[in-house]
């Protein structure tokens, strides 16, 4: 799990301050069809209250769409030299603010239902960490070229005012991310995301690590913040990997 005070790591923490690194301006993105329904797909759980996937959530027509409207975007190369306390990372990367796309992929597509259904199966809102609002408007698209990485690190979680874009009138919510969005648009050699459980007491064997192949058209939901794995996303060594990358948002206690 994430370490209770960052100074204690020797591995850095990924930390997004949200609006103040990305750009405000809306994008016409491409429309989120064809996509198939809730009931033709499967939240598949990994790892329980800490990994899971949904195969096909975007379908490879959607995928191709979107890698190439993705390439028109001014995408930035991360610098070679990271900033201190942060994990070494080589990608290119786009920012952007987008409420109505975050509202889009998860109204559009089968991941609100898949999402809501799964808590309501458990009967507990503890899967999540509370009330399940969406996605965060901080939109981000990674691109893995052979060569790229990102080294052993752990996601923070953002305290966010989450806004209903399908309803302006309603006021913003307080709320808190608590589960990385993961979203491959591609497949790729290479770039599997490498999650390392740690034991259960000094005294327990390691776990075996949980690795993660990227998947075209594949979701991966992982926690962040207090109850995060370390983490990596190892080199891709042929082909490129894409990335549409937001976070679960729930409402945040008083």
């Amino acid at each position: 799990m994430a370490p209770k005070s960052k100074s204690k790591s020797s591995t850095a923490t990924a930390k997004t301050n949200g609006a103040q690194a990305a750009e405000a301006i809306p994008h016409q993105w491409p429309s989120l069809t064809p996509v198939l329904a809730a009931e033709d797909l499967t939240l598949d759980i990994m790892l329980p209250d800490q990994i899971v996937t949904v195969s096909n959530l975007m379908t490879p027509t959607l995928c191709a769409k979107y890698v190439n409207f993705l390439r028109s975007l001014p995408l930035t190369t991360t610098p070679t030299t990271p900033q201190k306390g942060h994990a070494v990372r080589v990608n290119d990367r786009y920012q952007v603010q987008d409420p109505t796309f975050a509202a889009a992929l998860w109204e559009q597509t089968a991941l609100k239902d898949l999402v809501t259904q799964h808590g309501k199966t458990t009967g507990s809102s503890d899967t999540w960490g509370g009330e399940v609002l969406g996605l965060s408007s901080n939109i981000r698209i990674y691109r893995y070229a052979p060569g790229h990485f990102f080294g052993a690190h752990y996601d923070d979680f953002n305290n966010v005012h989450f806004t209903d874009s399908l309803d302006p009138s309603k006021s913003s919510i307080p709320a808190v991310t608590t589960w990385t969005l993961l979203l491959y648009l591609s497949t790729c050699e290479g770039g599997e995301t490498v999650f390392h459980p740690e034991p259960a007491s000094k005294k327990a064997p390691t776990p075996k690590p949980v690795s993660v192949a990227p998947e075209m058209g594949m979701a991966l939901l992982h926690r962040h913040g207090r109850e995060c794995m370390l983490h990596e996303g190892k080199e891709v060594t042929g082909g490129e990997k894409w990335v549409i990358r937001s976070d679960l948002c729930v409402r945040r206690c008083k």
